[in-house]
């Protein structure tokens, strides 16, 4: 049995990491209006939204969530909001203190002060909006083929993997 922090052969980050990032994701989509990209789960998911089930239910089980009986839906509770918020102010300091720079600058900036280069560049995407259509994230970039099941992408390990590439190209 492997340690939580250990990496599966093949992937970018720890399957704990991405927990916490697909976590973060989904308390964005259901903090936004639908008009800003947001939206709503049911309990009950449809079989191309099923890989978002264990983390929609762990949201649930430490407190982030709220299953609203009258609808049907996840929620946000109280807790995941002032979460969201931490992190908001997180992310928002990262692209205060770090968007003038080049990628490269930016990248020796979060080394120098001993933070998680990977964590810091997928803020700025979750912040910045960059992550929030995830089809028309790999369009851009050029995927191929682009997984349409964007559920299945998020909480896949090709999403991670596409980070880590590009943060491995401003290292080199």
């Amino acid at each position: 049995m492997s340690s939580t922090f250990e990496r599966r052969p093949g992937t970018a980050i720890d399957d704990d990491s991405k927990q916490r990032y697909i976590a973060l994701w989904l308390l964005k989509k259901l903090d936004l209006s639908a008009e800003d990209g947001g939206m709503s789960f049911p309990v009950s998911l449809p079989a191309e939204l099923s890989p978002l089930d264990e983390p929609l239910q762990q949201l649930a089980v430490d407190g982030l969530v709220r299953i609203n009986r009258k609808t049907g839906r996840y929620d946000l509770t109280e807790r995941g909001i002032a979460y969201l918020g931490q992190v908001i102010d997180e992310a928002s300091d990262l692209v205060d203190d770090l968007d003038d720079l080049e990628t490269e600058e930016a990248i020796a900036e979060l080394r120098s002060r001993g933070l998680d280069v990977f964590r810091a560049r997928f803020l700025w995407g979750w912040f910045n909006g960059e992550l929030d259509d995830l089809v028309q994230w790999q369009e851009r970039r050029g995927i191929r083929p682009v997984e349409r099941l964007w559920a299945f992408y998020l909480t896949g390990d090709d999403l991670w993997n596409e980070l880590a590439r590009e943060l491995e190209e401003y290292a080199a």
